[in-house]
């Protein structure tokens, strides 16, 4: 069965998952990467993309990404086209891993960023990576070189932060340094280790 040893990692845009995702692998957790394999995902099906969404947006087979982002944060309605296409593709490769994963019967992390949006994973334990609403901000502006405008309106694509917090199963805050989010993370390894007992 899939995804019974399973902890969903996920969080919003710009919170600290691939930091936090970093911390768990050197914990000796197994990530299943969602962004990963839909980026391989994207590229093998390159030529639909192309078809849907113009033949500008692939160079030599592969998508980019960057382009395409900024078409579909600008229209939803071409947003829910490029999930539609995906998304099922992606579930089944992220199935698979956790097969296999699961056969080993220790808990491992499946790195959803969107996994309360897309409601399409069945799986009990979430762990959210936190951070303040302005510290968000701040961070995708920096990290994307956004706008203030443009940050926001990415934010507001997703569930907000504060409201996946509450759903969650554990919670790591971010909020501060980086010792502090290694402390939170060990805290957490913990409770999951406790749960899965």
């Amino acid at each position: 069965m899939a995804f019974e040893y399973a902890v969903v990692l996920t969080g919003s845009i710009a919170t600290g998952k691939s930091t936090v995702s970093k911390i768990f692998a050197s914990l000796g957790y197994t990530i299943i990467d969602a962004d990963r394999i839909a980026h391989q995902v994207l590229d093998a099906e390159s030529e639909k993309v192309a078809e849907i969404f113009g033949e500008d947006l692939v160079k030599k087979g592969r998508v980019d990404r960057k382009a395409l982002g900024t078409i579909v944060f600008s229209d939803p309605q071409k947003r829910r086209a490029l999930e539609a296409m995906l998304h099922p593709l992606i579930f089944l490769e992220i199935e698979r891993l956790s097969i296999h994963e699961d056969r080993l019967a220790k808990p491992y992390l499946v790195d959803i960023p969107l996994f309360f949006e897309g409601g399409r994973y069945p799986i009990d334990h979430t762990l959210v990576v936190y951070t303040t609403p302005e510290k968000q901000l701040e961070r995708l502006m920096m990290r994307d070189g956004l706008s203030r405008k443009e940050a926001r309106d990415r934010i507001a694509t997703q569930i907000p932060v504060e409201e996946k917090r509450k759903n969650a199963t554990y919670v790591i805050d971010n909020s501060a340094t980086l010792t502090h989010l290694k402390e939170e993370c060990t805290r957490v390894d913990k409770e999951i280790i406790k749960d899965f007992a």
